[in-house]
């Protein structure tokens, strides 16, 4: 069965694969993007699908959200500006496009005529801040716990439990989880996922929400100092510059490979089993921040070291990675890129990519306004 789809955000790192997968089962596909500069340097990118409708637009902009919906049976949310860091300074921007953008097209979709039958909407393990723990003594788990400024100081970056000073270990972070939110960014997509699941239960139109952990991949801009950590250590190396990592390097994120994200949003919308509700998309596994920068830096030849800087930005995390069951469990979905096979990809992708390293420019940015 084929549909008619609208997929905001379409011309970028995520949506431009979702588009290609979405074309090729014989949907028709709209994609509603505003081609930001800081994401698209060059303009519309050559990767852009030819059978896809593309519109210029703004998911800020009523009137073209509201014509972008016509006709379309599924939306896919995608659009929105991306970065912990700079959304602590750029508030009215953030919020502007992440939560006024979604409002507006949960309004149009309501408000206008159309034959919207679904909607899946892109939201984050940002929302979760630290992930889960546990006590490896008493097996206590913990699910709420967060590291003050005073032990970050001190270079404490490891979390304890709170009554035994014990160290703990992270675990997987399920969906169950207290939410606890860091950043503007976080804040923007946990208002992002309860507003489209909020309007979805009350107007009887099936909605879900995919929190994405890191994502890696090509198309993701290399010219971006606010996108995944992967790429922004990449165009570093392009450019023989180290990485740059802060804290000792061993935080941990759970990496997943953008062909496994397309695949989490196509069983979405395929699926009934997931409708109202919402899922975790990641691997499963926990991989420190250093040895992803060690991983890029062998496959490209180079031979020295990731920066270690020790210093710390203001709300980041030591431990998240994803606990795949819910989704595995009612989607049906199973991550099939290993992280090597992955960064194979994006490598061998890189090669006849340009890549404008502004590292220093966004830590110049960041420590003027005191987030480090």
């Amino acid at each position: 069965m084929t549909n008619s789809i609208l997929v905001t955000g379409g011309a970028g790192f995520v949506g431009s694969f979702l588009v290609d997968k979405l074309i090729s089962e014989g949907n028709q596909v709209k994609i509603l993007d505003n081609l930001d500069p800081q994401v698209h340097q060059n303009g519309a990118p050559t990767h852009l699908n030819k059978k896809a409708e593309f519109i210029q637009g703004d998911i800020t902009n009523y009137k073209q959200v509201s014509e972008a919906i016509k006709d379309c049976e599924i939306v896919f949310n995608l659009a929105a500006k991306v970065g912990v860091g700079q959304s602590m300074y750029q508030i009215k921007e953030y919020v502007n496009t992440n939560q006024m953008g979604t409002a507006n097209l949960l309004d149009a979709m309501i408000n206008k005529e159309n034959n919207i039958k679904k909607m899946i909407v892109a939201s984050s393990m940002s929302i979760y801040g630290e992930g889960s723990y546990k006590d490896p003594k008493t097996g206590e788990i913990f699910n709420n716990l967060s590291r003050s400024e005073d032990l970050l100081k001190n270079k404490e970056w490891e979390l304890k439990n709170p009554k035994t000073k014990e160290q703990l270990i992270p675990i997987g972070t399920n969906e169950e989880k207290n939410l606890d939110y860091s950043s503007i960014y976080a804040i923007n997509k946990k208002n992002q996922e309860e507003m489209t699941l909020n309007i979805g239960k009350t107007y009887g139109i099936p909605a879900i929400a995919l929190r994405f952990f890191n994502i890696y991949g090509p198309r993701q801009s290399l010219n971006n100092p606010y996108t995944g950590v992967a790429a922004i250590f990449m165009s570093r190396i392009k450019n023989n510059n180290k990485p740059l990592i802060f804290e000792d390097g061993n935080q941990s994120r759970d990496f997943v490979s953008v062909h496994d994200v397309v695949q989490a949003c196509n069983l979405s919308m395929k699926k009934n089993s997931g409708n109202y509700d919402y899922f975790n998309v990641g691997t499963g596994n926990q991989i420190t921040i250093k040895e992803v920068a060690e991983n890029l830096i062998k496959n490209m030849g180079k031979k020295f070291n990731p920066i270690i800087n020790e210093k710390y930005r203001k709300g980041d995390i030591r431990h998240c990675f994803a606990d795949i069951s819910k989704i595995k469990s009612k989607l049906g979905y199973a991550p099939k890129i290993s992280l090597n096979d992955g960064i194979k990809e994006l490598i061998e992708w890189s090669e006849n990519q340009s890549a404008m390293d502004s590292v220093d420019d966004a830590y110049k940015i960041l420590k003027e306004k005191k987030l480090i």
